[in-house]
């Protein structure tokens, strides 16, 4: 996308899609066999959940099919079963912590689909649950196989996307059954995930202040893009400042900066320039031979060929803080180090407090995945505006991608082009 065209509209095509789209409330639904793609992928260990987060993220639209008399038909994927079936990641303890959730019974299908399945969901009555096995057991789902999509469509009358985490991957259950039912609609959440998100983008208010780390240059290429033309300064940090630091000739050691990584960064710090976009880069590092050496943990500002920088360093830290202060609107994607480990924690430690600090006064956005698990970790969830529960569909949107989940749902009339 260009970034001469700042267009509103034209960063947040998502949003444009899904007020074109039926939505869960548009749908009659009592006695009908609702089909809902939820994102259940969510931690277990010793057998029981350990983060429920994204299951409470959907329990507003399971509570009002609920009430509305419907049969309610939930799947998921969880972990990565590779297409074939792995008790590591049944489905089971999602069923019965959704269950003690929604205090009532929620029945576990033996599979996703076949004939077992298909009578299971016809004897379902009217506000039943039931929760399919894990949609990855079955390789279709990945490749979305049309012939595993259309075994998940014998299941509905009515299917409900509600499932921001995957809105992003053309697979079976998100975009190939949706293709195959009289009703395809959005649930309460991704509508929360796509409005929310896209706010940012339709109507910020400044200063706009966007903080990006993580691993790679490549996957915030076009979200830099998107976002040039309506944002006022991006803070870098994370791994990815590294192809940054070495584009303006900074030493960088063994640091992670392939040349490719390095000749992308060297550009977007062009394109901003001309832009009037403020670029802050860090000033100083946490470096330490390797990872999983957290005791050699020391700072420098220039990275010596035999050590890696980890994490942004103290006078960094206080930077990027001093830079988001004013900030208005923020959103946050992408760690500043590696925060898992304590040593390598402080960088973004800091940028959490510094969003966090900002208060109802500024409009804050974390994204999903490894910047969700921050928000959690340094106890901020309740201080932004909104955590998302989706790190790559997050990022798609904000690129300015319309998601393959939000586009293959059924429009609101023949044409697609009545308003709510």
């Amino acid at each position: 996308m260009s970034t001469a065209d700042a267009s509103p509209e034209s960063k947040a095509p998502s949003a444009v899609a899904l007020a074109r789209k039926l939505t869960f409330h548009d749908v009659q639904v009592e006695g009908r066999r609702v089909l809902v793609r939820v994102d259940f992928n969510v931690p277990v260990a010793g057998g029981e959940v350990t983060d429920a987060n994204r299951i409470e993220a959907a329990l507003p639209t399971i509570r009002d099919l609920v009430g509305r008399g419907a049969r309610i038909v939930l799947m998921s994927h969880r972990g990565r079963p590779g297409g074939s079936v792995d008790e590591r990641f049944t489905m089971a303890p999602v069923a019965r912590r959704l269950g003690e959730l929604l205090g009532q019974d929620v029945g576990l299908a033996p599979d996703s689909v076949g004939p077992e399945v298909r009578g299971l969901v016809n004897a379902l009555e009217p506000g039943d649950v039931l929760l399919l096995e894990n949609l990855r057991y079955h390789a279709g789902e990945t490749t979305n196989a049309r012939g595993f999509a259309a075994e998940l469509a014998e299941l509905a009358d009515v299917y409900v996307s509600d499932a921001f985490g995957v809105a992003h991957r053309a697979h079976a259950s998100v975009v190939g059954v949706a293709g195959l039912v009289p009703e395809a609609a959005a649930g309460a959440l991704l509508e929360r995930e796509v409005e929310t998100l896209s706010r940012a983008l339709l109507d910020p208010q400044k200063p706009f202040v966007m903080i990006l780390g993580g691993a790679k240059v490549s996957d915030k290429v076009d979200l830099i893009g998107n976002v040039l033309p309506i944002v006022d300064r991006i803070v870098i940090g994370g791994a990815m400042a590294n192809a940054f630091l070495a584009a303006q000739g900074r030493p960088i050691g063994r640091s992670l900066a392939p040349a490719d990584a390095i000749e992308e960064a060297g550009r977007l710090l062009v394109e901003a320039k001309a832009a009037g976009v403020e670029m802050v880069l860090p000033d100083d590092l946490v470096v330490a031979p390797a990872i999983d050496q957290p005791a050699d943990a020391h700072v420098v500002r220039d990275v010596a060929d035999d050590e890696m920088a980890l994490d942004i360093g103290p006078a960094s830290q206080a930077r990027f803080a001093a830079v988001v202060a004013d900030a208005r609107t923020v959103i946050w994607n992408g760690p500043m180090g590696v925060f898992e480990t304590d040593a390598f924690a402080a960088g973004t430690a800091a940028v959490a407090a510094a969003v966090a600090g900002l208060g109802p006064a500024a409009f804050t956005v974390i994204g999903g995945g490894d910047t969700a698990a921050a928000a959690a970790m340094f106890s901020i969830v309740d201080q932004v505006s909104h955590v998302s529960t989706g790190g790559g569909a997050s990022l798609d949107l904000l690129s300015g991608a319309v998601l393959p989940g939000v586009d293959a749902l059924t429009d609101r009339d023949p044409h697609g082009v009545e308003d709510r």
